[in-house]
């Protein structure tokens, strides 16, 4: 249980656990994360019987962090210490355990079987952020067993926790252990249980809707560069394809000609989404190199085939090109005796050049990264 000034409650879930342990013959122990409190939580723990864990950094991730990795069992179950979370539903989960599931989470939602007592849940964490932020994340990482992402009432192998290597330190915690466990493959189920109002009436809840909704959705855009990089850049170099192909001959399409103003804007996106593709490169390459997601075959195959010296050839002939398209402008304006040019004419040269010398020098650089990134990959 992390705990930070938990006086209020902390007492009622301690006893729910104790007899859910009993009642059920399942051994145990209770751990209480101590986070700093300074209402005397920690000694209402160690009177209850309570194994208290200081943690000194903030943080929920921090204080459940600390918690597991002093659990003496094979089998963890964490759940917040304000009684919004039932521990007499333990056995739900233990029974889990005994069929083999790596990691079970627990729904608080309807659709998935569980129970919202009224006045427990924020209108916008039901209605809005916890449905979107859910559907997100079954849609970006296939996380189908899950409804509830959001639910801090959970269990979960110890060996499936070293495994994962969690790093977020906040709340959004439990939103990497969910992602993460669906990217390794994990053996996960669901169980349905009851969520109850927060029974603290000393403060507020830990939770900030905004501050912590804005957290798991950066976190979930920096843990899939598919959506945040690769696919945003692969529609701009489309779009940019498509404005080349209608400027460079000057097409006419319903009164509209596409000149020297969709070139600009046509580079533009192409240099954008080129810059984007690769990012989702660096940060693929970087994140699998630091363990924060399991290596991918289709990075792998495709650093493979393009590696280091083949991108520079690229690069360079792609520079070579564009070079070659600014030295016709320029004995363009050489015949005009270096005076006024047709720009019209001058730009489907300029333009493009432009364009080319910038994606070779991007393409020379992002090869040099990708090569430092490999080499602390392997």
């Amino acid at each position: 249980m992390p705990c930070l000034d938990e006086a209020d409650t902390l007492e009622k879930c301690i006893v729910k656990t104790q007899r859910a342990l009993r009642e059920h013959q399942i051994t145990g122990e209770i751990i209480v994360a101590d986070n700093g409190s300074h209402d005397g939580s920690q000694a209402i723990a160690e009177r209850m019987g309570a194994r208290v864990v200081k943690v000194a950094e903030r943080g929920y991730g921090n204080a459940l962090m600390a918690g597991i990795e002093a659990a003496q069992g094979q089998f963890i179950t964490i759940g917040d210490a304000d009684d919004s979370y039932d521990f007499s539903e333990l056995p739900k989960f233990v029974a889990r355990f005994r069929e083999g599931f790596e990691l079970v989470q627990g729904c608080r939602l309807p659709r998935g079987g569980g129970r919202i007592v009224s006045g427990a849940m924020p209108f916008l964490h039901r209605w809005l952020g916890n449905p979107l932020l859910t559907m997100l994340a079954r849609s970006w990482f296939k996380t189908r067993e899950v409804h509830d992402i959001y639910c801090g009432m959970r269990g979960f192998t110890k060996k499936l926790y070293l495994r994962l290597n969690l790093r977020c330190t906040g709340m959004e915690f439990a939103t990497e252990m969910i992602i993460k466990a669906c990217l390794y493959k994990a053996h996960i189920t669901e169980v349905p249980i009851t969520f109850h109002p927060d029974g603290r009436v000393s403060h507020p809840p830990h939770l900030r809707t905004f501050r912590d909704g804005w957290r798991t959705l950066w976190f979930f855009l920096i843990y899939s560069p598919r959506h945040t990089f690769l696919i945003p850049g692969g529609v701009l170099i489309l779009l940019g394809l498509i404005g080349y192909g209608l400027a460079l001959p000057g097409v006419s399409l319903g009164g509209i000609t596409f000149e020297m103003q969709t070139l600009l804007f046509s580079s533009l996106f192409i240099l954008s989404g080129y810059q984007s593709l690769q990012f989702a490169l660096f940060t693929k390459t970087l994140a699998v190199s630091e363990g924060l997601l399991p290596e991918d075959p289709r990075v792998r195959r495709f650093l493979g085939l393009v590696n280091l010296e083949k991108a520079l050839v690229a690069g360079l002939i792609t520079l070579m090109a564009g070079v070659a398209l600014l030295i016709v402008s320029v004995f363009q304006w050489k015949e005009a005796a270096f005076g006024r040019l047709n720009y019209n004419s001058t730009m489907r040269w300029l333009i493009p050049g432009s364009a080319l010398c910038t994606l070779g020098f991007q393409t020379v650089l992002g090869s040099f990264f990708v090569g430092i990134l490999g080499l602390r990959r392997r």
